[in-house]
């Protein structure tokens, strides 16, 4: 996509996403083709009050290509390895009708990312043990969660609104 349709449409979707934040989400952009992400997390989950930076990348060829997202705060999770990396078909191309399409958002994917946390998949993880660990002592990995995110994700949320110009 030429660079001023690229600024176009991110320039929409930072625009829709502003005018209407989802609960729970806060996007700020320090440059023109990052962006950074706050997810909070739902009040049932071991991650509760936690908050959980991200960096999103948007590729040269977004939409036709995922933006690269990856955890930037440590979370003890089975679809999110130690280095941040994100185990979601919606973040890869051609995985089939769960993979990337150019119809789908930045919005779409950061609620995708926040639903998986909600609700691990431990049947396709990224770490293994703790997969098994969570089908098979939920209170441990429990335990486990809330004291990385106790220890790792700020307490404080702040809703950042996106400047677009």
């Amino acid at each position: 996509m030429p660079p001023n349709l690229l600024r176009s449409r991110l320039k929409n979707e930072l625009a829709s996403f502003n005018s209407n934040p989802p609960p729970g989400l806060s996007l700020s952009v320090p440059c023109e083709y990052e962006m950074r992400q706050i997810v909070v997390l739902d009040e049932n989950s071991p991650y509760k009050g936690g908050i959980f930076k991200l960096a999103v990348s948007i590729p040269y060829r977004y939409p036709f290509d995922p933006p690269q997202v990856k955890f930037n705060t440590p979370i003890y999770h089975p679809n999110i390895d130690s280095q941040g990396r994100i185990c979601l078909n919606l973040l890869s191309k051609g995985t089939g009708p769960d993979g990337w399409s150019c119809s789908l958002t930045i919005e779409k994917v950061l609620l995708s990312i926040q639903a998986l946390i909600s609700n691990p998949n431990p049947d396709d993880p990224l770490d293994p043990d703790i997969a098994l660990e969570f089908k098979n002592n939920r209170q441990l990995f429990d335990e486990k969660a809330k004291e990385l995110t106790k220890k790792c994700a700020s307490q404080n949320p702040k809703v950042i609104k996106v400047n677009i110009v």
